[in-house]
């Protein structure tokens, strides 16, 4: 998967939850989003591996 699939996704995902829960604002999402670069950065961290190896793997769960 590449970046701008997994964006795509992301947007997808983001208007869902909007859809779903009123409640839920940009900032929310963005605050998500910010939390998901910083996990990924973890886990290259961690595995040695790059983000989009690590995007990779999570696209083929």
């Amino acid at each position: 998967m590449n970046s701008d699939q997994l964006e795509g996704k992301w947007k997808q995902v983001k208007g869902k939850f909007k859809e779903e829960y009123g409640d839920v604002t940009e900032d929310d999402t963005k605050h998500a989003e910010g939390k998901f670069d910083q996990m990924l950065g973890k886990l290259q961290e961690k595995t040695g591996k790059t983000k989009e190896e690590i995007k990779d793997w999570i696209d083929k769960q």
